[in-house]
């Protein structure tokens, strides 16, 4: 088993407290104003980039995620890629343990695991890479605020550079297309420009965002080289990018920008998230 790493910092370690936290985060005037309706026609969206801070700076833009994917059916699995902050452990890293959060247990798909660990040169199962690391976990509660149960796959990147970010895009791509998981979901979890002046912020994650929307994983990278930007899961951006136009997206949709500084009030030096969705 996983043991949550960051309950009690990033989000509540009480269940009744972490429900009440995200569905305010649903709820407030930074969130999407209304809690999340479950749906079960199929879905359009195959990726998406939520952002991975405390839910009190950057729970309100993942929210507006979670509240578009509730809208659909469940996904068979969700892969959720992120990047390694610690830089413990194998470049690319997956996990065959479930993973505990304070809403309860989450089954990883051992079969997805088995076949890609099978299938990829690039990937290894790791456990260590994962235990301290959050940008996975922070996910997991709202997901099963929005489905319940479900399986998903954790890929933690300590290599985000394009080669490596390719070669992991065609893994998943193939696991998706052959490995009959028609109804796939990939998520990236990143946030955005790190410690600087709102304005600067927003000035250059709006030029990387220009090329995220436009699904060009290599120009965003690019970007994020050539402008030096703080965007932490870069790579993990690029893999879903390239995962999604292999999935038949042809655009991405900004549902929501924001920084740390709308709750702070801060603005001269903040953490920026987005909350984006990949659809077919």
């Amino acid at each position: 088993m996983r043991y949550p790493k960051v309950a009690g910092i990033f989000y509540p370690s009480d269940k009744k407290t972490l429900v009440k936290q995200i569905e305010e985060c649903f709820l407030s005037e930074l969130g999407p104003k209304e809690l999340p309706k479950r749906g079960e026609e199929e879905s359009n969206i195959v990726g998406a980039i939520v952002p991975h801070a405390g839910y009190v700076y950057s729970g309100y833009e993942a929210a507006y995620v979670y509240h578009e994917l509730a809208k659909y059916k469940k996904p068979s699995t969700i892969i959720i890629l992120g990047p390694n902050h610690y830089g413990i452990g194998s470049s690319i890293a997956t996990s065959k343990k479930n993973w505990l959060t304070p809403l309860g247990e989450v089954e990883i798909d051992a079969e997805a695991v088995e076949y890609l660990w099978r299938n990829c040169e690039i990937l290894d199962v790791d456990e260590e890479a994962h235990v301290r690391e959050h940008s996975i976990e922070v996910q997991l509660p709202f997901l099963q605020y929005i489905y319940g149960e479900f399986k998903f796959v954790p890929i933690c990147l300590r290599m985000q550079d394009l080669e490596t970010c390719r070669e992991l895009a065609e893994c998943l791509s193939n696991f998706a297309l052959n490995f009959a998981k028609q109804n796939l979901l990939i998520l990236a979890s990143s946030d955005f420009s790190h410690y600087v002046p709102e304005d600067y912020a927003k000035k250059v994650d709006f030029k990387a965002i220009e090329h995220i929307l436009a699904l060009d994983e290599e120009k965003f990278i690019r970007e994020v080289y050539e402008r030096n930007i703080s965007i932490c899961g870069y790579g993990a951006i690029a893999t879903c990018i390239a995962v999604a136009k292999k999935l038949g997206a042809t655009k991405g949709e900004l549902l929501k920008y924001g920084t740390s500084g709308d709750v702070t009030g801060d603005r001269l030096q903040v953490v920026a998230y987005a909350g984006i969705v990949f659809r077919r």
